[in-house]
């Protein structure tokens, strides 16, 4: 795919490039939404961009790239690139957009290196670049024209409106919302695990676009679940759409929402399972438990879910209910700081050595990156193949390219 001259001279640069990503990012974004101010409007998430996340995604898919070609000249990196393309998809980036951020970009860089990128380094890196986006395109767009196939929409605009029909808490900041569509069409297809795109107009007139994960179906609507993101949670303001859909949606209100996507979802099949989540990431691994119960799966089954306390941990009940409705379920749950008159099965951070990873298992996980990369490790050390290891993460993957 990378022609040897522009591999010879990417791998030379990739430190120089590297190293300085950190500064090429923050200006490529500000320059692309001086020109495009409808981006961070209507595309891009504000909070994202406020706190630095996004513009690190970016970094890190980018170099990931660079570093699979040059490692495999001929060979694609699809696990990456897929991620990429589930997330593009859903929230609607459109092909002439990979122009733009190319403009941008390369700008930036040049900008940043100056003198560094001469005529041949620029047509290396621009190789790569157009690599990868010529790849995510073809992606894209067989994933826009299958969807679109499939529930009789335009691949142009997926974008469908949505009736809430009911909400109620889970916890103090998590509710969960069910949703059908306007339009009495069925229900999209979804497999557990997957998110919807959920796109709402803030007062200012903004049209911020979140992905949330599905928590699972009910009476013929889509469930989504959702953590109103406070200013000490997000580590920076508050989460404008969170906190409108937690303050304003109510019964009878309408949401443009956009098909099911995303590239972690349970695999049909008849050998061991083990679900582990953290926080909020449980919203996936409840729909993944909720399917295995409803579709009568004899399947081992093990959940594994770490929390600060009982009050905090959303679908506690599910859990319960839904591991006594399968044959062969276990779950495991670790409490930080468990409240004392409340019974808790462990106290701490979730510990796999004292639950029984059973040999064959598939594992997929959700929450926050220390707790991905610590229940990753400690997987791998009982001996569960990296390839059986797969995780989602709210927000910007920072974790995009690395071995996970």
């Amino acid at each position: 795919m990378l022609s040897a001259k522009s591999a010879e001279v990417v791998e030379a640069t990739l430190p120089v490039v590297g190293g300085a990503i950190g500064d090429i990012t923050p200006l490529f974004y500000d320059r692309m939404f001086a020109a495009h101010p409808e981006l961070l409007r209507d595309l891009f998430n504000r909070g994202n961009q406020s706190n630095g996340s996004q513009r690190q995604a970016l970094a890190g898919s980018i170099a990931a790239f660079a570093t699979a070609l040059i490692a495999a000249p001929d060979t694609r990196p699809d696990a990456l690139l897929a991620r990429i393309a589930h997330k593009h998809v859903s929230v609607g980036i459109s092909n002439d957009q990979y122009r733009i951020v190319h403009e941008h970009l390369f700008a930036a860089i040049v900008e940043v290196l100056g003198e560094a990128v001469t005529p041949e380094v620029a047509a290396a890196w621009d190789e790569v670049y157009w690599l990868m986006a010529n790849a995510l395109i073809a992606i894209e767009d067989r994933l826009r024209a299958e969807t679109a196939a499939a529930q009789h929409l335009d691949p142009a605009d997926l974008w469908r409106p949505y009736t809430l029909v009911a909400r109620y808490p889970e916890t103090d900041d998590v509710t969960t919302y069910l949703v059908r569509p306007a339009d009495g069409r069925p229900l999209p297809a979804a497999r557990p695990g997957q998110y919807l795109s959920v796109r709402a107009e803030l007062p200012d007139g903004a049209r911020q676009i979140r992905q949330y994960s599905l928590s699972g179906v009910a009476d013929g609507a889509l469930r989504f679940t959702v953590k109103r993101a406070t200013a000490e949670a997000a580590g920076g303001p508050a989460g404008k759409v969170s906190n409108y859909l937690h303050e304003h949606l109510r019964a009878g209100d309408v949401l443009d929402i956009a098909p099911p996507f995303g590239d972690v979802a349970l695999a049909e099949g008849e050998g061991p399972v083990l679900l582990a989540s953290a926080g909020i990431g449980n919203t996936p691994i409840t729909a993944m438990l909720a399917h295995l119960a409803a579709t009568g799966s004899t399947r081992r089954v093990v959940t594994v879910h770490g929390d600060r306390d009982q009050l905090s941990h959303a679908f506690r009940a599910d859990l319960a209910q839904l591991t006594a409705k399968l044959p062969d379920a276990a779950a495991h749950v670790f409490y930080e700081r468990p409240l004392g008159d409340w019974p808790a099965e462990r106290t701490g951070l979730v510990d796999l050595s004292t639950v029984d990873v059973p040999a064959g298992a598939t594992a997929y996980l959700c929450g926050p990156l220390p707790f991905l990369r610590s229940v990753r490790a400690q997987l791998l050390a009982a001996g569960v193949p990296a390839a059986d290891i797969h995780y989602e993460v709210f927000g910007p993957d920072l974790w995009l390219g690395q071995d996970a």
